[in-house]
């Protein structure tokens, strides 16, 4: 039975010189599994708007159980059989307490109290909310936040759900646990709707529509779809991970079958070594005796932090946290979503003051209730998880001009500044300066916020997620960007809990845990504890995962290979070392 039809579908926002969808046509059966994704801008998020009526089409039409979006005095009875999880969670979070906004929607369709009570204990205990039910919802973390819209829309238990990234700012359990809350809603009968950055989420999909420029590219299984890399790439995305790895793996074991998509399925296909005797490989160290001696620039000893600190909702973030970074390096800061990293950034710049224990910025130590903090903000730059926090200007060429305007540069010199920030996270700057800032995509108000701290030309510079909403091509040309800045001596501390990118861009990481350091160490030495790893949360690049499994199956594989390329030198090492 069809339950959605998008029938030759335009639509254009306000004032835009182009339309954002172009006549799209697309029919979802009853009980499909159907994944969205496309490059930021590409019209995911309009889409998912127009399921529910937020956005009418401009031609064409839209129908949902047979019932025309254009009609006004359907909406209520079509937002009942839609609903949506928001790209932005703060977008849908209504009520001053977490239990009562996961009981908005079910008060609204008037669900006898005993039975709300009942959908909203379990739905706060499945995404571990619990804990935190008489908390006001912005005091929560950006996941929390995240994991909270998610209850609010499948407490409803509506016929279709619309994610609009859902997973973006979740760590790898809380992403684990949506998934199988998909899987259980799907069993039920309940049509999915994913629209995604995630190609290993989409490839979990029975159907995967990939949307370019507002119109529809590709339309298929995950295996049509992602046979294709070379197509892929051209829209902008990637293969899964464990597809781009299990295709790249083929170079050193050829027999790897054809058609993975999953972790699963690749650690399953790999083989037992069948080699020359096996002898641990050792890795080589570096010679880094003409190396600069690198200078301390970020410390912190005994960071202790609690918000509403003396009040019923106090509620500690950090707790006797150490933190060394030196000049020129890039840090990583890992850890499940509540882990104190974005409370640990936000020290770092002086937007927080320790309470307990110590830091120090440059040669600024923020316990003194005299220090500068302009001239922190000034050597250490911080673009938030959120990036709608930090942007106010109506124009994105004002917006990342605001900062070098207060530096007194030239006009010249303010222009020349922003091109060059622009150009740093994939801008064009003639395209966008004059783009309302609010009107593009999660991803691009990203861009522009980092662009913005750019534009100041810190030597510290500092991020929250930045990966999080970028599409696959966004997200490698910021990874290449930040290795540019590096090679200028930018000293960079950037959370994630992509623990893929983190693995083939920083030099160091520290993991957090409830809000106190786990371990920390190289990349190398933190990204091989996969135990641990799970143990709070998080989860080892596949590529980590990868050659473990092949150590397990006998490959003296040297210790400390994280990222594909690593791992193809040690297969091939052992190639050499052998035949």
């Amino acid at each position: 039975m069809t339950l959605i039809e998008l029938d030759h579908v335009n639509f254009r926002y306000p004032q835009a010189q182009s339309t954002a969808l172009t006549d799209i046509s697309l029919t979802i059966e009853e009980g499909e599994r159907v994944a969205v994704v496309g490059a930021n801008g590409s019209g995911k998020t309009t889409l998912g708007r127009l399921l529910n009526a937020l956005y009418l089409p401009e031609s064409g039409q839209v129908s949902i159980a047979g019932m025309d979006t254009r009609r006004m005095e359907l909406h209520r009875v079509i937002r009942q059989v839609v609903g949506m999880v928001f790209q932005n969670p703060e977008d849908q979070l209504v009520a001053a307490v977490v239990e009562e906004d996961a009981a908005f929607g079910l008060e609204n369709l008037g669900v006898p109290t005993l039975e709300m009570r009942r959908r909203v204990d379990e739905v706060l205990h499945t995404f571990d909310l619990w804990e935190h039910r008489q908390r006001p919802p912005h005091l929560l973390s950006s996941g929390q936040m995240q994991r909270l819209a998610l209850a609010g829309v499948l407490v409803v238990e509506p016929r279709v759900v619309v994610f609009d990234e859902t997973t973006a700012m979740l760590d790898p359990a809380g992403r684990r646990t949506v998934m199988a809350r998909m899987d259980e809603l799907h069993q039920r009968g309940a049509t999915l709707i994913a629209i995604t950055h995630f190609m290993g989420e989409a490839a979990r999909c029975e159907r995967v529509v990939v949307l370019d420029h507002g119109r529809v590219a590709l339309d298929g299984t995950p295996a049509q779809v992602f046979a294709d890399a070379e197509r892929l790439a051209a829209l902008g995305l990637h293969l899964p991970p464990a597809a781009d790895l299990a295709q790249r793996l083929r170079l050193a074991l050829p027999d790897l079958p054809l058609g993975i998509l999953n972790t699963a399925e690749l650690l399953a296909a790999l083989p037992n070594y069948r080699g020359g005797p096996a002898q641990d490989l050792l890795r080589e160290d570096l010679n880094v005796a003409d190396a600069p001696v690198p200078v301390e620039m970020l410390r912190a000893e005994e960071l202790g932090y609690v918000y509403l600190k003396g009040t019923p909702l106090a509620h500690r973030a950090l707790q006797g946290v150490d933190l060394n970074v030196k000049t020129g390096v890039v840090h990583g800061l890992a850890g499940a979503t509540g882990s104190g990293k974005s409370t640990l950034l936000q020290h770092l710049n002086g937007l927080l003051l320790p309470q307990e224990g110590r830091v120090r910025v440059g040669p600024y130590r923020l316990e003194d209730p005299k220090v500068d903090r302009y001239a922190v903000r000034r050597l250490a730059g911080l673009a938030f998880q959120n990036p709608d926090m930090q942007l106010f200007e109506t124009f994105v060429g004002d917006e990342i001009a605001f900062g070098p305007r207060q530096d007194q540069l030239s006009r010249d010199e303010i222009r020349a500044r922003v091109r060059w920030a622009m150009e740093q996270v994939g801008l064009d700057f003639e395209s966008y300066k004059d783009r309302r800032s609010f009107a593009l995509s999660g991803g691009e108000r990203k861009k522009v916020a980092l662009a913005s701290i750019l534009a100041r030309k810190p030597e510290i510079l500092l991020l929250d997620e930045p990966m999080a909403g970028l599409d696959p091509r966004s997200r490698g040309e910021l990874l290449a960007a930040l290795r540019r800045l590096t090679i200028l001596g930018l000293t960079i501390v950037i959370s994630s809990h992509q623990m893929d990118d983190l693995a083939g861009f920083v030099d160091e990481a520290s993991v957090l845990a409830h809000g106190q350091n786990a371990f920390a160490g190289s990349v190398g030495e933190v990204f091989e504890r996969e135990d641990e790893l799970l143990a709070i949360g998080l989860e080892a690049p596949v590529a980590a995962r990868a050659a473990l499994e092949l150590r397990r199956k006998g490959w003296p594989l040297a210790p400390g290979l994280v990222t594909p390329d690593a791992l193809l030198a040690g297969l091939a090492a052992i190639g050499q070392g052998v035949r």
